[in-house]
């Protein structure tokens, strides 16, 4: 019987958990990408561009259309994608469940392959990157539960 996989993960930091028994995960693989937190200042190249918008003294400023954070969200989370949809085709694990945090979730879910999609269990909006060790297996049984 394949295993179970579950995916925990932020727009920054991804743990990917094989549930061995109900009560008992072992870490297979962590994930990070620390372009998330840096400040869209620090990520884009140029400062939001000035556009004269009537004939008057003063401009108007806009902003880019992309978030350079928000593509750096949807970059990491084409990355996680990519990975679970490589091992979903290789036939490695049974399921995968994920237990994101929003609105990452949605930017994830976005992403996913059609053979990922096939072994998608549970999906549930938490973040349990931080979570230690010791307390994981519980709050992953009480996830996985409700």
């Amino acid at each position: 019987m394949k295993p179970d996989w579950i995916l925990i993960a932020n727009a920054t930091r991804a743990r990917l958990l094989e549930q061995e028994t109900k009560d008992k995960v072992k870490e297979l693989k962590s994930f990070e990408h620390p372009q998330s937190r840096s400040r869209a200042s620090e990520l884009g190249t140029d400062r939001p561009g000035y556009q004269r918008t009537d004939r008057s003294f003063g401009a108007a400023s806009f902003q880019p259309r992309t978030d350079p954070r928000h593509k750096e969200h949807v970059l990491f989370a084409r990355e996680l994608a990519q990975y679970l949809e490589r091992e979903a085709q290789l036939g490695t694990c049974g399921s995968i469940s994920l237990l994101v945090s929003s609105p990452f979730l949605g930017e994830l879910k976005a992403e996913l392959g059609e053979a990922t999609r096939r072994l998608l269990g549970v999906t549930r909006n938490v973040d349990l990157t931080m979570v230690g060790k010791a307390e994981l297996a519980r709050r992953v049984a009480q996830e996985m539960a409700q």
